[in-house]
């Protein structure tokens, strides 16, 4: 049985899709950020960068969302492919959501939406790459159905979550239809159904978003 510690967020709903997708049996432990439990001693034993997720297979602890893909890929011989060059191509788009996508993304949510100084520059900054990256994506799309080739991959459950939660900072997909095909087409899986309510997303309307912003504002604080 696999421990999966985890929260809401993209980061986290890349694992539980990864899980439900490869049919492994896990027990779900949700980690309060806003109180900080992921600082705590024995998460930090699991983790000892204090971030969400993080799973304990049999004892054995694996942190970082990307390494855990690369893991239970390995583990089952799923989403992962088998040749040389295919598993290269599939590592490669990881490694780019894993130092691009993710952290533009993130930078763009925390000066959009968290932080309490409005910057226009690093708004600015981070709203053009997030484009920039999208376009990359949209040329891959232009050749392949999925980031590695013809095959859905970890390097696919990787980015999803991500572009999945586009309008959160106010974009948009109109200038980029391949992949906005792309995420309806995944997003229509079984298993990242499942995946997407382990544990479910928060209420991100009204007065559930403004609840949201302000737990956000206090973990960053």
């Amino acid at each position: 049985m696999i421990e999966f510690h985890t929260a809401a967020t993209p980061n986290g709903h890349k694992v539980s899709i990864m899980l439900e997708e490869c049919g492994l049996d896990y027990r779900l432990h949700v980690i309060d950020l806003s109180s900080q439990a992921q600082k705590q001693p024995d998460f930090l034993a699991i983790n000892p960068n204090g971030r969400i997720p993080a799973i304990v297979d049999n004892g054995f602890p694996v942190f970082e969302s990307g390494a855990i893909l690369l893991y239970l890929a390995e583990k089952t011989g799923r989403f992962l492919p088998a040749d040389a060059e295919g598993r290269s191509r599939a590592v490669q788009w990881l490694m780019w959501q894993m130092g691009g996508l993710g952290p533009m993304m993130g930078q763009l949510n925390v000066f959009k939406r968290y932080f309490p100084e409005h910057i226009p520059a690093a708004i600015e900054r981070y709203e053009r790459e997030s484009y920039r990256l999208f376009g990359v994506m949209e040329t891959r799309l232009a050749d392949s159905p999925y980031l590695a080739g013809d095959d859905y991959s970890i390097a696919d459950i990787a980015c999803w979550p991500w572009v999945r939660a586009h309008e959160w900072p106010g974009l948009t997909l109109a200038n980029h239809p391949r992949l906005a095909d792309w995420l309806a087409r995944i997003g229509e899986r079984p298993a990242v159904v499942r995946g997407m309510q382990v544990p479910p997303r928060p209420d991100m309307s009204g007065d559930g978003a403004q609840r949201f912003v302000e737990r956000a504002r206090t973990i960053l604080a």
